[in-house]
């Protein structure tokens, strides 16, 4: 039953970061691609509809990890204090840019805005990947399963190290081209003209250093935590998770500009998925691994709730799922189409 909610606590991250993550990546690219209003309107429109139901898998995802792991949410919330109020900032700030930018019609206010939205969405692509750089390589957990990280000490991936050091801002940079590239390939497809076009490039640019982040990223992973190795190594048809990212990578490369860029897009979410799918089973059974000893790694079993709990919970967990789902796949449906530039609400 642990494994059951193992999976599906990753799958509902996954999710999260495919839906959200092109919001954030129109955000990052909102300012290189839209030169006029009615171009930034358009890039916002392309969003509109979508981006505040896409942040509710966000909230589901640390509402299944308290429910499921609740030793683990305690812990993380508690250790990561410092960085999880900087995200709750930014989220506000984002969220606020979006629905206040064309409250006034001013040459400041609007300006104003645009640059919060841009900025807010690349410092949370970055903070994301900052965070999953910690849950790979690991924190100083104590044998309470505390443990307390300042934002940064001297930079090394050691025992002493802080929230940022030279992985995790490895991870920061990585994941804020992927979701560059990934926003691109969004804007592409739902916008058109100039909008579109000044997207499709700036993916085809941003492609060449992602794949440069993703082979050191790659590389740097398996140094910093042995453990992967061993799941993999154990278990090697999980390389299917790593597969299913590099045919991703490949694919939104060659598929670009075909039926306006869906399938590249949809191998962009592919990717995603297995590089964060790849991570989760390179770190099973640990959910925190302690870099101050591995005995003291919190894990699917210690970190559980009472398995009576989680039978039920799946009991409820599956059709309000399946709900959730359904309202998801018709809006999509009903906002489906391109966005355009006069049209655009936002």
């Amino acid at each position: 039953m642990e494994t059951i909610w193992f999976c599906l606590v990753a799958v509902m991250i996954a999710v999260y970061v495919v839906l959200d993550g092109f919001d954030l990546g129109a955000g990052i690219i909102h300012l290189f691609v839209a030169r006029t209003d009615g171009e930034r309107r358009a890039v916002l429109g392309s969003i509109g509809p979508v981006w505040d139901g896409n942040e509710v898998w966000l909230l589901a995802g640390g509402g299944t990890l308290y429910f499921a792991f609740p030793a683990l949410y305690a812990s993380s919330f508690s250790g990561f204090y410092l960085p999880l109020m900087i995200v709750l900032w930014l989220l506000i700030l984002r969220g606020i840019s979006i629905e206040f930018r064309n409250h006034i019609q001013s040459l400041a206010w609007q300006p104003l805005w645009d640059v919060v939205f841009a900025g807010s969405s690349a410092l949370l692509a970055i903070f994301f990947g900052a965070a999953l750089g910690n849950v790979v390589r690991g924190v100083p957990l104590d044998r309470a399963g505390e443990f307390f990280l300042p934002l940064w000490t001297d930079f090394t991936a050691g025992k002493d190290a802080g929230i940022l050091d030279w992985y995790t801002i490895l991870t920061g940079v990585a994941a804020l081209l992927t979701l560059t590239v990934h926003g691109s390939l969004w804007v592409a497809l739902k916008t058109e003209g100039e909008v579109e076009g000044r997207a499709r490039r700036l993916a085809r640019r941003g492609w060449w250093g992602l794949l440069a982040a993703v082979g050191v990223v790659t590389l740097a992973s398996f140094r910093i935590q042995p453990h992967l190795w061993g799941s993999f190594g154990a278990h090697p048809w999980g390389y299917v998770f790593p597969l299913a990212a590099v045919l991703g990578l490949i694919g939104m490369r060659d598929l670009d500009g075909r039926r306006g860029g869906l399938e590249a897009f949809l191998c962009s979410c592919l990717f995603i998925l297995g590089m964060l799918t790849s991570a989760a089973f390179g770190l099973y059974p640990d959910l925190l691994p302690s870099i101050a000893d591995p005995a003291l790694s919190m894990t699917i079993l210690n970190a559980a709730a009472p398995p009576y709990g989680l039978r039920v919970g799946l009991m409820w967990f599956i059709p309000g799922m399946l709900l959730t789902s359904g309202y998801f796949v018709y809006t999509y449906r009903n906002f489906a189409g391109k966005v355009k530039v006069l049209e655009a609400g936002h």
